[in-house]
């Protein structure tokens, strides 16, 4: 498989490759890359033949969105790129009609992205987190009404809660109109409590899966080594410093997890990134994996993720060892068998 290897983005027309490049590292000062290695990276992605690119209004306060712009731009791109950027977020300190999931913003927000990255029309508009106080019937007329319009071909639902994703999915097909295709959450070896609710929600609804953080800040590249004090590690990357996890990754649990993950990187002579990223990619219902890169060595190392292929005893070597509660986790296939008396009964799909 490669970056040609091309799907649909869940029960929708937009065709995607397996990998995304993600572009949260473009103009970002401390963990990021310069303006001439954000560009080198976008290259080595688009001529390695992959056509997703993420990025978000809030990304750099907006400079990720200008980089990827002209790099689309200076290329001529447009057309054969499909672009995702996001809203929701305020980059406006005491409005807060300039953030959140409601019609006022959603407007704003988008002319903002579309001039900073030079086009007329997204191929998919993500609602990058979930307010807790606009009606989802709003959101999704306003969304719609974009699709209709024209500035917008699809859009998806990021950081909400399964219940939400089921309202909205439920209402578009209710009425008529156009609904969300895909959903992004953070997804990976130490991240995996989607799997209960979201997974099968997703599956039942059509929509793609586009995990982020499928390294997990780069936990799972082993950038990081055990330090003496609980929760604490050393090494360099996203998750020393300042950060959105703080010491969230450095638990026993995953660091168990990293042990079986090596074990089996050590078994294929990969790198640990290639095997976290091949079973992220070997998981049901999932469209294509958000990938960020500081340097195009690294993002080379993890677009070669796509050649490995896990064994079932490796996935199931990663998947024992990864699972945070196995009862709750198995509940639904646990309980089907004295439901249906001891019987195997398989669903249609």
């Amino acid at each position: 498989m490669n970056l040609t290897s091309f799907r649909t983005l869940g029960r929708s027309g937009l065709v995607v490759s397996p990998l995304a490049l993600g572009t949260m590292t473009f103009g970002t000062p401390r963990w990021g890359s310069s303006d001439e290695v954000s560009e080198a990276v976008f290259n080595a992605y688009v001529d390695a033949g992959g056509n997703f690119i993420d990025t978000a209004d809030v990304y750099a306060g907006g400079r990720s969105e200008e980089l990827t712009g002209s790099y689309l731009h200076a290329r001529g791109l447009r057309d054969k790129l499909v672009l995702a950027t996001k809203f929701g977020f305020n980059p406006q300190p005491g409005n807060p009609n300039a953030g959140g999931n409601g019609r006022k913003n959603i407007h704003r927000a988008l002319e903002g992205s579309l001039r900073r990255l030079k086009t007329d029309y997204l191929d998919l508009y993500w609602l990058h987190a979930w307010d807790a106080v606009t009606p989802a019937e709003e959101v999704l007329q306003t969304l719609g009404d974009l699709v209709r319009a024209g500035k917008i071909r699809y859009f998806g639902l990021s950081n909400v809660p399964a219940w939400y994703v089921a309202k909205v999915a439920t209402l578009a097909q209710a009425h008529g109109v156009p609904g969300p295709v895909a959903l992004q959450l953070e997804y990976s070896l130490v991240a995996r409590r989607i799997e209960s609710e979201y997974v099968p929600a997703a599956r039942d609804l059509g929509l793609g899966l586009t995990p982020w953080s499928p390294l997990a800040a780069g936990f799972l590249a082993g950038k990081y080594e055990r330090a003496a004090t609980p929760n604490t590690a050393s090494g360099e990357g996203r998750l020393s410093g300042p950060n959105p996890f703080g010491n969230m990754k450095f638990t026993d649990h995953n660091w168990r997890v990293l042990d079986a993950l090596r074990l089996v990187a050590a078994e294929l002579d990969r790198p640990l990134a290639q095997v976290a990223l091949a079973w992220a990619s070997a998981q049901p219902g999932i469209s294509s994996l958000i990938l960020g890169a500081s340097r195009v060595g690294q993002l080379l190392d993890n677009l070669a993720s796509l050649e490995v292929q896990l064994s079932p005893a490796q996935l199931r070597t990663l998947d024992e060892a990864s699972l945070t509660d196995p009862f709750y986790d198995r509940m639904w296939a646990l309980i089907k068998r004295p439901v249906f008396g001891g019987t195997e009964v398989q669903g249609w799909h």
